[in-house]
């Protein structure tokens, strides 16, 4: 069974590499943060000293970090995973970053006789823990297909996309769709709270008909809950949002809704709410409808 090593246990990593571990891949783990390697060390996983050594006792090194410079970071750095991985080694970066850094990073590592696989996914931290992440994966098919009962491990639609940098496209093609979705949601919660309708009644009428989504499903039940935690931070969409406004900028593609959903965000950073959940929208809707859908909650 091939040696996996693990680097990012945040918000989604941490349920990702417990299921490797509950798939029995031998598991070496690292992360920034000591503390957060505690939960894995206790259930089996080796600590590694830094994303060299993790690199040098693993076949397939795995990263989910959060924008295309920690990516860099640890890959390329000084102590970074191209410093210790073995020709014939395959890099997963499960990260969402620039498409054009993806590739940069992949040529980088060509030379020194590793793969890469760009391999982004959707889900949540539900799907994280409970292994059912949509996973979306761009490089070499031979490499792909090596790598799949890994990401069995951690996903249930799991589809190679195409070459390097194609995972990170049709992950910002995901994003496009989450965000204005949730809009979309939180849009037509203030619409039926301000017509006096039964919140609840709505969304049990709503949900599994023509309109019914995963952000209505989910993040409108936290919604119906006053629930502004995060199963995906507000910040962290703010960066995906960057993606796809650098990328279109390149492509000259306007893309006029998920510009407004961009501004939205914008009202929420401006509000203090980085660290909330997406469906923390609802706010942005409230302070431009000067009313309060969480009060009639």
């Amino acid at each position: 069974m091939k040696k996996i090593g693990f680097i990012g246990l945040g918000l989604m990593g941490r349920g990702m590499s417990l299921n490797l571990l509950k798939a029995n891949f031998p598991l070496t783990v690292w992360n920034r943060t000591r503390s957060k390697m505690k939960p894995l060390l206790d259930a089996g996983a080796e600590e590694g000293l830094s994303p060299k050594n993790v690199a040098e006792r693993s076949d397939i090194i795995i990263d989910i970090v959060t924008d295309s410079s920690d990516v860099e970071e640890i890959i390329l750095g000084d102590e970074g995973v191209i410093h210790g991985a073995k020709p014939g080694a395959v890099v997963v970066d499960m990260s969402t970053i620039s498409p054009i850094t993806t590739r940069q990073i992949a040529e980088k590592l060509s030379k020194k006789g590793i793969h890469m696989l760009d391999a982004p996914v959707s889900g949540g931290d539900v799907g994280a823990r409970e292994g059912t992440l949509s996973i979306m994966v761009g490089g070499e098919l031979d490499v792909f297909q090596d790598c799949l009962p890994v990401f069995q491990a951690m996903g249930k639609t799991i589809v190679h996309v195409g070459g390097h940098g194609m995972g990170q496209i049709v992950k910002l093609c995901n994003q496009i769709l989450v965000g204005l979705n949730m809009l979309a949601v939180a849009e037509a919660f203030m619409f039926a709270s301000k017509a006096g309708v039964d919140l609840q009644k709505a969304y049990s009428a709503i949900v599994g008909g023509a309109a019914g989504s995963w952000q209505l499903t989910n993040n409108g039940a936290k919604l119906l809950k006053g629930d502004l935690e995060p199963g995906f931070k507000v910040k962290d969409y703010i960066k995906d949002l960057r993606l796809i406004s650098e990328t279109t900028a390149e492509m000259k593609l306007p893309l006029l809704g998920t510009s407004l959903v961009q501004q939205m965000f914008r009202i929420l950073d401006a509000e203090g709410l980085r660290d909330k959940g997406t469906q923390a929208v609802i706010k942005a809707v409230e302070k431009i409808a000067c009313d309060s859908f969480l009060r009639a909650l």
